[in-house]
């Protein structure tokens, strides 16, 4: 390989101008690379920096994520020397080390891990941040199963007993990279599952589940009894379900983790929620509401008094919406109250309650102690039981608005849930202002999606829904989005307006189809007409829309 410098391959691209490199070198600040100043400075980004050095040089991306990585390979190269050049090794070829690195036109670095190792390396070039997550990801866990004599995943008789006064014993720093990893890949959920011969960690990750780590089934005891330690949980019992909580900081996130436990035949089963409370606040613009639906939803929460409900199943985003309409609604003059379980997001100005079922603090009791503070805005996390149910009818009809959520499939069987619940047709007809119904998709990545003809089958679905599409999007895979095609999620909406005619059919108590056949006539878009629009605008792909709404 010619030697080449940065600067000039950058030129050469036509990814920087001679004044940008100048403008990059006169504020390159001590010890800093040239690729790191131009991105600071916000002259190029990373992923442009690699492209280019891989159309120049041949110097292959690779999906760290994606790569299994030889654990005795780590043992060749000392961790702070990976550390300092940002560097990871990744496998062993006959007389080649392969390794990734952000600069593959570092020949210092190359030479001196050929010196190190005594084999020749051969870069493969991946963005900074996923190299220093694979250093603490691997270096980490190894270090730490090694004192825990977990070692090349071969589990030694004799296993170090912690004592969960230390934080820094083996099994305290186990599961503190556990969360630690998972909050950096923006995971939502961890599940750790015994099997008969291992036991899996698995973080779900824009709705989908993968496992990033195996263990042997001898820690898991010990794994289990400190993150029911940490939760306040009992550890001596191990055959009812517990639940816990647990609230940290991670990587300067406030993060709150909510903890439940399983018993199994194998050995119990934890989930861990995670909930970022340092999250931004999302606005109703934000959402992925399109123009019309956020008009609806802006029309329904500027009422003065009724219900709003947002429906959905677990994890569809419901609560986002609720705390995007609260955070457009929040102001000096309005007292907000709200009653959660749990609290997720701390707003500014508004009143939190935190539901306590211990102290016998329900929705429906805490419901009643709102009403009697004057607000002109109720938030309940869910309506659960026919008791809140009455309470939020109750406070809607005597002037306040009144926001939750309920699980049910779509807008109108929303409407159906309640009668369920034996409220009156009536009250429903008089308090309910509208429904929100939705989904969430995962967003494709916007680095390597791709056009191409629909195909038979989807124009079938578009010419059904009377959509004009003559070409959609596909998901590819790039180092951006670690090789999935998709980068984030968005959500897919269903608003029902409960209109005057509406109210009428509800209070006559009339079947299900007659209302579908009202809110269609009405001009109501269907989850899969709103995916399928999402997918029309180059959003989503259809195969991800099926996945949540029904065809």
């Amino acid at each position: 390989m010619a030697l080449k410098r940065i600067g000039d391959v950058l030129l050469q691209e036509k990814v920087i101008t001679q004044e940008q490199l100048n403008h990059a070198l006169k504020h390159k600040e001590k010890d800093e690379r040239l690729g790191e100043t131009l991105v600071r400075l916000e002259i190029a980004s990373e992923m442009q920096i690699l492209k280019a050095l891989e159309n120049s040089t041949g110097v292959q991306r690779v999906s760290l994520s994606n790569f299994t990585i030889e654990e005795h390979v780590l043992t060749l190269v000392d961790e702070n020397f990976c550390r300092r050049n940002v560097i990871i090794p990744l496998r062993i070829e006959g007389n080649r080390i392969l390794f990734a690195t952000y600069d593959p036109l570092d020949f210092a670095v190359i030479e001196e891990l050929r010196m190190m190792t005594g084999y020749r390396p051969k870069a493969y070039s991946a963005p900074k941040n996923d190299i220093l997550t694979q250093i603490e990801k691997y270096y980490g866990f190894t270090r730490t199963l090694e004192a825990l004599g977990v070692k090349q995943n071969i589990m030694s008789e004799e296993i170090i007993e912690e004592d969960d006064d230390l934080d820094d014993t083996p099994m305290v720093k186990l599961v503190n990279q556990i969360l630690t990893s998972a909050v950096f890949q923006r995971a939502s959920d961890i599940h750790i599952d015994p099997m008969d011969d291992k036991v899996l960690v698995r973080y779900r990750v824009d709705g989908v589940l993968d496992v990033v780590r195996e263990f042997p089934t001898k820690i898991h005891h010990q794994m289990i009894s400190r993150i029911k330690v940490m939760s306040g949980m009992d550890i001596t019992e191990t055959r009812i379900p517990q639940d816990g909580r647990i609230q940290t900081s991670i990587q300067q996130k406030n993060i709150d983790l909510r903890i439940s436990t399983l018993p199994t035949v194998r050995g119990e089963k934890v989930v861990m929620r995670i909930l970022d409370l340092s999250g931004s606040m999302n606005k109703i613009t934000a959402i992925g509401l399109d123009q019309k639906e956020e008009a609806q939803v802006r029309h329904l929460i500027a009422q003065p008094n009724g219900i709003v409900l947002v429906s959905g199943p677990t994890g569809s985003g419901k609560t986002t919406t609720l705390y995007g309409c609260l955070n457009e609604l929040n102001k000096p003059n309005v007292n907000i109250v709200t009653v959660e379980d749990p609290v997720e997001i701390k707003m500014e100005g508004v009143n939190q309650v935190q539901v306590q079922p211990e102290v016998n603090l329900t929705f429906a009791r805490a419901l009643r102690s709102i009403l009697r503070q004057d607000p002109n805005i109720i938030m309940i996390g869910e309506i659960r039981d026919v008791e809140t149910a009455e309470i939020s009818i109750r406070a809607s009809l005597t002037g306040h608005l009144v926001l939750s959520t309920i699980h049910t499939n779509d807008a109108i069987k929303t409407i159906t849930r309640l009668l369920d619940m034996d409220i009156e047709p009536f009250l429903i007809a008089s308090s309910l202002s509208g429904v929100i119904s939705q989904r969430l998709v995962r967003r494709l990545c916007s680095e390597c999606s791709y056009d191409e003809k629909p195909s038979e089958m989807e124009a079938e679905v578009f010419k059904k829904h009377h959509f004009e599409v003559d070409h959609v999007k596909r998901a590819k895979g790039c180092p951006s989005c670690n090789y999935k095609g998709y980068a984030g999620r968005v959500g897919i909406f269903e608003v029902l307006p409960i209109s005057k005619e509406m109210q009428k059919l509800i209070a006559e108590n009339v079947g299900l189809n007659v209302l579908e056949n009202q809110a269609k006539k009405e001009g109501m878009r269907t989850i899969l007409q709103s995916g399928l629009q999402k997918v029309k605008d180059g959003m989503t792909t259809l195969e991800e829309v099926l996945k949540v709404a029904n065809e």
